[in-house]
């Protein structure tokens, strides 16, 4: 196939691929260590808290793979650049690097302390750089190498009460875009971004929330079984950009062609949400120090409700030429 497609078959079968990945202590990150464990492959698992990678460590080693825990905070650039390191000493090399560690926080925008909105975004898109700058130097010395950025349909569609996770998401979008083109002279080195809509993690509960109401996913929600099947499909057939859900084209195609009418819409939902939502105590959560708690896979979110491909297919389409008719109706 053609590399101006992004596009390749990796060739390295998975048990012999060494694989970092973030963030792997809880929700999308744990799911995918164990997807990749059931691989056979060499796993270098990073998050702030120890004794949580230590029991991911150990499941992937009962299933077969070869995995260490590095210690990391991943806004921090040196911390970073030892787990690259780690990772190579370990590995012999680094195949794929996933970024997936992530933070969040919900409320008005000025009852979120400006230490929070600097935190995300240290986090979320500093934290995606520092990655791909300890990693890139090793893939150009191969010649190869995947980096995978778990991004969010938040990086297409702002949502309301959440600007430092919006701008986060949305930086992320742009640093891909600029690394892929700069890139373009390795092509055996591939950037690529995946965007679930909503997923059924424990993230609400570790989100800071300055709402006063108790956190939910918007329905439907994405397994995260099946993010994690994506990402490891994403380390053999590396793709520039990648949709999961639904919910992620529609919204999409929403923001494309009626960014007014998305925006307008996300904020009446926001605040129907807001007004018959349980009530709980303003919290930090996870932003400067891990929760502690929750760190399973799933976030006991997932919709009961299972909508055929068909069913989305046509929603999709519905969603598009909808789109076409009020893009067309401005021009007119």
């Amino acid at each position: 196939m053609s590399i101006t497609k992004q596009y390749f078959k990796q060739n390295k079968p998975l048990h012999k691929q060494t694989v970092v990945i973030t963030g792997a202590s809880s929700g999308i990150g744990r799911a995918t260590a164990l997807a990749f464990a059931n691989q056979g492959a060499k796993l270098v698992l990073a998050s702030r808290q120890k004794e949580v990678l230590n029991e991911v460590v150990e499941v992937c080693d009962r299933l077969g793979a070869k995995a260490i825990a590095v210690v990391t905070d991943v806004g921090d650039a040196q911390a970073v650049k030892q787990l690259a390191k780690d990772a190579c000493l370990f590995g012999g090399t680094v195949d794929v690097w996933i970024n997936v560690a992530g933070i969040g926080a919900l409320g008005e925008f000025n009852s979120i302390p400006i230490e929070v909105h600097d935190q995300i975004i240290r986090t979320n898109l500093i934290g995606y750089i520092n990655g791909a700058h300890a990693v890139l130097p090793t893939f150009k010395k191969q010649g190869a190498g995947i980096i995978i950025n778990v991004n969010s349909v938040g990086g297409f569609v702002a949502l309301p009460y959440s600007v430092g996770y919006a701008a986060s998401k949305f930086g992320v979008r742009g640093y891909s875009e600029a690394l892929r083109g700069e890139l373009q002279c390795y092509p055996g080195i591939h950037i690529c971004d995946i965007y679930p809509s909503f997923v059924d993690t424990p993230g609400p509960e570790h989100a800071a929330n300055y709402t006063g109401k108790k956190l939910k996913p918007m329905k439907p929600v994405t397994a995260t079984s099946k993010v994690a099947n994506t990402i490891l499909k994403l380390a053999q057939e590396p793709k520039a950009s990648t949709l999961v859900g639904g919910m992620a084209y529609l919204a999409r195609l929403s923001a494309l062609f009626a960014p007014n009418i998305t925006r307008y819409s996300l904020v009446k939902i926001m605040d129907n949400y807001f007004k018959q939502a349980e009530p709980v105590p303003v919290t930090n959560g996870s932003i400067f120090e891990p929760t502690g708690s929750n760190n399973k896979i799933s976030g006991g979110y997932t919709s009961k409700i299972k909508t055929s491909n068909k069913a989305i297919k046509i929603a999709g389409l519905a969603g598009f030429a909808i789109g076409g008719l009020l893009a067309l109706r401005k021009l007119l």
